[in-house]
């Protein structure tokens, strides 16, 4: 940590003598008033109770997740802020993309629910203590998780529609004078053939 990347020295003293409470924490400042703390899965819920309770982290501003398939693992991201410290915390975990679940933080946060829900829609992640883990946005997807990196939108909607050749005389006007897209996708992008082989 450099002077530059921290907050005051009583945030700073604050903060460190609370987090050296958890064992496994590496604790880095990327801004002055964000602090990213990396630390093994099971120990996030002692961290978010002890911020919440001893340090004024009432608000949970989000939870995001990464998918590292090389790695076989989903990142989730707890944003937290204190008002007394102005402070951001962004706890950092990794969990195993197979079977992908992860405890519920609903009876810390409440706001977790939709979160974790969104999570759940968007990556497949099961929350469990999560009080509701249906559909909300993607009401009428029945494909697979489509934030996953190995989901190719593209290939999925070729599949379940494939192509249909749209030529309105108005588009044979606008190609006619050079505009206009008259090629398939994989022909445009040049690097695949028919068969999606380069």
């Amino acid at each position: 940590m450099t002077p530059t990347d921290a907050p005051g020295h009583d945030v700073t003293t604050t903060l460190d003598f609370l987090l050296q409470e958890v064992d496994g924490l590496r604790t880095r400042w990327v801004a002055p008033r964000r602090l990213r703390v990396d630390l093994p899965a099971e120990t996030l819920p002692a961290l978010l109770e002890l911020l919440k309770g001893r340090a004024g982290y009432v608000h949970l501003s989000a939870i995001s997740c990464v998918d590292w398939p090389d790695d076989g693992q989903f990142e989730l991201v707890y944003h937290t802020w204190s008002y007394e410290l102005n402070v951001l915390v962004m706890a950092h975990i990794r969990i195993p993309r197979d079977p992908g679940v992860y405890l519920s933080i609903y009876d810390l946060y409440r706001p977790a629910a939709f979160f974790e829900r969104d999570i759940h829609e968007m990556f497949g992640l099961w929350f469990e203590g999560s009080p509701d883990m249906g559909k909300f946005i993607l009401t009428e997807w029945e494909g697979p998780p489509p934030m996953r990196k190995e989901f190719d939108g593209e290939a999925w909607v070729m599949e379940q529609f494939g192509w249909q050749e749209y030529r309105p005389e108005w588009l044979t006007e606008i190609e006619a004078k050079g505009g206009g897209i008259s090629k398939r996708p994989e022909q445009l992008r040049g690097d695949k053939g028919e068969d999606g082989t380069a």
